[in-house]
């Protein structure tokens, strides 16, 4: 029993000696719940809102005050022609947009009046939560000018679905997926893959060889970043030929940005395989500390805008976050380079800090 015990003291002191692994055991279960207890929300709050809304009438501002109200939506913008319901919807600013007949207050009575709710379909789940929700408020509305008047009044509401208008999810998930393959592979198997030949002994052997240590590491870095081009190129058929996924935008500006999110993924990689010294521990930091924020805060299951704003700045940091709104605006939405400039602007300069900064620790690493 004395051993016994003795065994176990052990055990706890080396546990304790070892920082990473006392927060890996302690504290980041703690971070996991809540961040996930935050940031995991079906529901959506104070959405963005554009109405168009030609006739300017008293009903028409009475039903833009209903739907400002609401816990769900904020308008922010009113539209001065139908034009500019698409490039709303391109700049990412806009969930939904109202648009309301010439004469919707003369029309009441004959049931002519008519509101049409207009949703960016590229996020089908996101889509219809948005026009049920503008459903159910124009509905509440309708119920209280019959229960006032006692005559009877209806608006025909109408949803349109901009982009996707069958709803199909895959046009939602196909560019998420590919973020999240590509920082699996990136990340996770190059950081293993560095940190298992420092842990066996070889990375010496090749340091010690007549190959600059800035050679090695790219040669490590290439597999991977050929298969993952091979992936996308791989993702992006079976898209377009097996689920009927269209790809609207340039081919060329769909590789650039794949491109630009593959190097910032090897970097990360890189630099995990810097702090950590053995294939496990490279594991947990990718598979962790990487691959559950991306699935979480890149707005690929849960929508972004429901969430806090300290976590809406936590997903800011997110890369894939950046990736999977720029793959949806190139593949679904068909849009020039102006419209996803601040995403790839965004990836680059993640690019030229990450390598800066793995390839500085790198060095140190190696001294």
């Amino acid at each position: 029993m004395k051993q016994f015990l003795s065994f176990v003291r052990k055990e706890f002191r080396q546990i304790f000696r070892d920082r990473r692994t006392l927060l890996i055991l302690l504290i980041m279960p703690l971070m996991l719940v809540l961040l996930l207890g935050y940031a995991i929300k079906t529901e959506l709050n104070d959405a963005r809102v554009a109405v168009f809304d030609p006739s300017k009438d008293t009903e028409t501002r009475r039903v833009i005050e209903r739907i400002q109200a609401s816990e769900y939506f904020t308008v922010v913008r009113e539209l001065d022609s139908p034009d500019e319901i698409g490039e709303v919807f391109k700049s990412g600013d806009i969930g939904l947009v109202v648009v309301f007949s010439e004469r919707f207050a003369s029309d009441m009575p004959s049931g002519e009046a008519s509101i049409q709710l207009i949703a960016d379909g590229t996020d089908p789940n996101q889509a219809s939560l948005l026009t049920s929700y503008a459903q159910g408020v124009l509905s509440s509305y309708q119920a209280e000018l019959l229960e006032q008047s006692r005559v009877p009044t209806r608006i025909d509401v109408v949803t349109r679905m901009l982009y996707n208008p069958q709803g199909e999810s895959a046009y939602n998930f196909v560019p998420g997926v590919m973020g999240v393959v590509l920082m699996l592979i990136c990340a996770m198997m190059t950081s293993v893959s560095i940190v298992r030949e420092k842990e066996t002994g070889t990375m010496e052997i090749l340091l010690a060889s007549p190959m600059r240590p800035i050679h090695i590491i790219l040669s490590k870095m290439t597999p991977y970043f050929t298969l993952s081009v091979t992936n996308v190129v791989t993702i992006l058929l079976l898209a377009v030929f097996v689920m009927g996924v269209p790809i609207r935008g340039s081919l060329l500006w769909l590789a650039v940005v794949s491109a630009v999110f593959i190097v910032v993924a090897l970097s990360l990689g890189l630099l995990i395989s810097t702090l950590v010294d053995s294939q496990m521990a490279a594991l947990l930091a990718s598979g962790v500390g990487l691959m559950m924020p991306t699935l979480v805060f890149s707005g690929l299951i849960f929508p972004l805008e429901s969430m806090p704003a300290a976590l809406r700045w936590i997903a800011d940091l997110i890369p894939a976050r950046w990736y999977i709104s720029a793959m949806r605006k190139i593949m679904i939405q068909g849009v020039d380079a102006s419209c996803f400039a601040v995403e790839l602007c965004v990836l680059l300069a993640m690019a030229a800090v990450l390598v800066a900064v793995a390839w500085k620790k790198f060095k140190i690493r190696l001294g």
